[in-house]
């Protein structure tokens, strides 16, 4: 069965993140679990767009705007006019959509 954004929001009441998703989701996942060093530890050393993109959320959500900025910049867009859960759903969306 295919993930949705709604079958990923129920697998918080798990231990752990559903099998065979993207680190980008798993990511996601750990810092919505409130495990945010786990969150960025999954992403920190990785050098592509997405991660920078991820990283970027995760330094917004931890409420380091200038680091934040500077993944967004690496990430090739501007800071989200949205708020940071749309944003995280929205993140969560693109990468389940993107296999």
């Amino acid at each position: 069965m295919k993930s949705t954004v709604e079958t990923f929001k129920h697998s918080l009441h798990s231990d752990r993140p559903p099998e065979q998703v993207s680190v980008y989701l798993q990511s996601l996942w750990h810092e919505r679990k409130g495990q945010w060093d786990k969150a960025h530890g999954l992403v920190d050393h990785l050098e592509e767009r997405k991660a920078a993109r991820v990283h970027a959320y995760l330094h917004r959500r931890e409420g380091d705007a200038s680091n934040a900025m500077y993944w967004y910049r690496r990430a090739g867009i501007a800071w989200p006019a949205q708020s940071m859960d749309l944003e995280w759903e929205e993140l969560v969306k693109y990468f389940i959509e993107e296999g």
